[in-house]
């Protein structure tokens, strides 16, 4: 029987394995915030800075209008699509490293 505390399913359901993965999952959660946030800030600050290149038409839309009601959604899900499969990868990693007993080495 195995009596080591760090490896098995055990530590798996442990405070401290569950404390690593949701620091690292805070991790990705704030750069994705952030990214949706710094692209959020940039159409009325480049709108406001380059009024003359929002207003250009391109494909019938000011550019303005092509950002904001055709490419921001593709963008967010994009995002969203990234933050999933990055954090399914994170829980992944980390309870295969929690099998080897290597959780907290980062």
């Amino acid at each position: 029987m195995n009596d080591d505390p760090t490896t098995g399913d055990d530590f798996i359901h442990s405070h401290e394995f569950l404390h690593h993965l949701m620091k690292r999952q805070l991790r990705l959660s704030i750069s994705c915030a952030l990214t949706f946030s710094a692209v959020l800030l940039a159409l009325p600050v480049l709108n406001y800075f380059l009024p003359e290149f929002m207003a250009m038409r391109v494909f019938g839309f000011t550019l303005t209008w092509l950002i904001l009601g055709v490419l921001f959604f593709p963008f967010v899900w994009i995002i969203s699509w990234a933050f999933i499969r990055r954090s399914l990868a994170m829980e992944a990693e980390e309870a295969e490293r929690a099998q080897r007993g290597k959780v907290g080495s980062r």
